[in-house]
């Protein structure tokens, strides 16, 4: 298993990856991520935040970062986290817990560049992911009303609660000491 970025050659597979997430989605009456532009997908290649687990040679999942999100994270957007957004898996691999590796990059990655958190967002109240994201290690914030959805992609517009995650990782070191 490696991670690596992702390449603009991996822009097609990327897509696939998600809408087998749309589909998945839909038959759990979720969210449902809206279509997104192949320019969409190459620009997050372009500005190296599009990343990806490869398992002997297949995309196993994927996944994008930023570096502020304030949109949805309001005041706590202090440019001291990387933010992690649509993780897709290959749907042949679901159930490899990739979220824990994810999770173990997440960390180093952001120490590397600097941030004290590793944060996430999910729309809904999706109970499931809740689950998910805490036993890979985030905290759950709890349930917050999104009001400014302008600027996000248009999943955003539809559903205001959003259910924010995060690792603070100076509370991690001060709690292993």
């Amino acid at each position: 298993m490696e991670i690596k970025k992702c390449l603009l050659t991996d822009t097609n597979e990327i897509l696939s990856l998600h809408e087998a997430a749309r589909i998945l989605q839909m038959q759990r009456k979720m969210v449902v991520w809206p279509l997104f532009d192949k320019s969409f997908i190459e620009n997050g290649i372009k500005e190296d935040r599009q990343w990806k687990i490869v398992v002997e040679n297949v995309m196993a999942c994927s996944w994008a970062i930023t570096f502020e999100d304030k949109e949805i994270w309001g005041n706590k957007d202090q440019n001291n986290s990387i933010y992690i957004h649509r993780i897709c898996n290959n749907p042949t691999l679901r159930g490899n817990r990739y979220i824990d590796k994810i999770v173990e990059w997440a960390k180093e990655y952001a120490l590397q560049s600097g941030k004290r958190f590793v944060r996430l967002d999910t729309l809904g109240n999706n109970t499931k992911l809740i689950e998910h994201y805490t036993s890979a290690g985030f905290n759950f914030l709890g349930i917050f009303k999104l009001t400014e959805t302008s600027t996000l992609p248009s999943h955003y517009h539809d559903e205001p609660n959003c259910c924010l995650f995060e690792i603070d990782l100076q509370a991690n070191v001060k709690g292993n000491s």
